[in-house]
């Protein structure tokens, strides 16, 4: 039998540490409010997001072209390329290779897709060490969880935590929460990994069709420096990721760090084609699901996503339940539109996880109307049947009582005074876990209809 994530049962866990929570909601914001001062100091931003919007849904009406025209100029620079249907055939073929190389130390770069794919435990139990290098990618390694953001992925972690995990994990010196002794700690417990290195793997911000070539973009320079220490490179690609050419990479490039991060760019914007005399570039273009949502007319608009975190940083909901709610590989609410297509029964509850305020569309850098699909696929799921019995049957009752004059006029006379005399009893029974943390507004003291009557002249 499937398990269904329970949103809300997670976001209540979150919750319970108020005083984190809150950390949590300020550091998410914080990134909003940087997105928004660098948008603004752009006078072309909204025609840029038209026009990557724009792009991406070329580019999406042409994939296969794009992908094979990639695939033809990728292996002109000597990029050897790998096709992968399915998570379990692309860690296959990652496996697969490193044995060929007898690679035992594989350094890794922040890669969604390979989160996706499961891919560090799938080569852990094939007896490989596989070490995330980005600093955040690290600590929750090394805490064995899952990320709560795909910018940030240790966000949740307090720096008293991250303190002590490095004693225990990495045994420095001395229980420090200064964030400048743990980053040097990191440097050095990373570089050794770097230098032992047998291979390096990351992900692919984007593919450049007409080159061949592939750029990853990064803060931390842990990418360059694993692929530079190593003479095998394993590149994890999203088929959604490819662009036409160099000139709308540049459209990408000014959008994503921007919505990201409030960076003009990221630090390191690197490129990938040739490689050096000695070494080796797989690329491993991956489906996973992608073509299923490619297919289908109403959410095929999720695939322009380029995984900046934008939605997330202003998403009230997200903000408030954390990244670990959602316990999908991406969380908030593009997550929340992504997740339905690969297991509606299990992620039945994502979507209505937000409030439909539109504040996710308005940030989107390229322009996905992500509120609309979260309604989209709350009438779906209910089509399906995916609803549970009570809320359907409420859902009935209400639809009745709303479409009678009658039904509404009277019904709202008892209501009103039912809220009166049992106010406490209706919002705080153990059936309606809406009044848990919610309070109804004071009851007026006459309805807007006689309100207009007396006053409409």
């Amino acid at each position: 039998m499937k398990t269904t994530i329970h949103h809300s049962k997670n976001a209540e866990l979150f919750l319970k540490d108020k005083e984190k929570a809150e950390v949590f909601d300020k550091s998410i914001w914080y990134l909003r409010e940087k997105r928004d001062y660098k948008a603004k100091s752009i006078s072309e931003w909204e025609e840029l997001r038209e026009v990557a919007s724009q792009i991406k849904k070329h580019t999406l009406s042409k994939l296969p072209e794009y992908l094979l025209q990639f695939e033809e100029n990728a292996k002109k620079l000597s990029i050897k390329i790998h096709w992968a249907d399915t998570a379990a055939r692309h860690n296959e073929i990652v496996y697969k290779i490193l044995k060929e190389k007898d690679a035992h130390l594989i350094v890794k770069s922040k890669s969604m897709l390979t989160e996706e794919c499961g891919m560090n435990k799938f080569l852990e139990e094939k007896g490989l060490e596989i070490v995330d290098t980005d600093l955040g990618e690290r600590i929750i390694q090394l805490n064995n969880e899952r990320p709560s953001h795909i910018v940030m992925p240790a966000v949740h972690k307090t720096k008293e935590e991250i303190g002590e995990l490095f004693y225990e994990k990495l045994k420095t010196g001395i229980k420090s929460s200064d964030p400048a002794y743990l980053t040097g700690e990191a440097r050095k417990h990373l570089r050794q990994k770097f230098l032992g290195a047998d291979a390096a793997l990351s992900g692919v911000n984007f593919a450049i069709a007409s080159t061949g070539e592939i750029v990853v973009c990064t803060n931390e320079g842990n990418a360059d420096m694993g692929i530079n220490a190593t003479n095998l490179h394993i590149a994890s690609m999203g088929i959604e990721k490819i662009v036409p050419d160099t000139e709308s990479l540049g459209v990408f490039t000014r959008l994503l760090a921007r919505s990201a991060t409030g960076q003009a760019i990221t630090t390191y914007t690197s490129h990938y084609g040739k490689p050096r005399e000695g070494a080796e570039l797989h690329v491993i273009i991956v489906d996973n699901g992608r073509s299923k949502i490619l297919s289908d007319e109403q959410f095929w608009t999720s695939l322009k996503c380029i995984r900046c975190g934008a939605c997330m940083n202003t998403c009230p909901v997200f903000r408030r339940s954390g990244g670990h709610a959602y316990m999908f590989t991406t969380p908030g609410p593009i997550g929340s539109v992504l997740a339905p297509n690969y297991d509606a029964l299990k992620y039945k509850e994502l979507p209505f996880a937000s409030t439909l305020c539109g504040s996710c569309s308005d940030v989107c850098p390229v322009k996905i109307e992500i509120h609309e699909l979260l309604y989209k696929w709350r009438q779906e799921l209910t089509k399906r049947g995916e609803q549970s019995f009570p809320k359907g049957l409420i859902m009935k009752l209400m639809g009745t009582w709303l479409s009678s004059f009658f039904l509404y006029k009277n019904g709202s006379m008892l209501i009103k005074i039912m809220l009166k005399l049992f106010r406490g009893i209706i919002t705080r029974n153990p059936l309606n876990s809406w009044g848990k943390s919610r309070e109804l507004p004071d009851i007026p003291a006459e309805s807007f209809k006689k309100w207009y009557l007396k006053n409409k002249q």
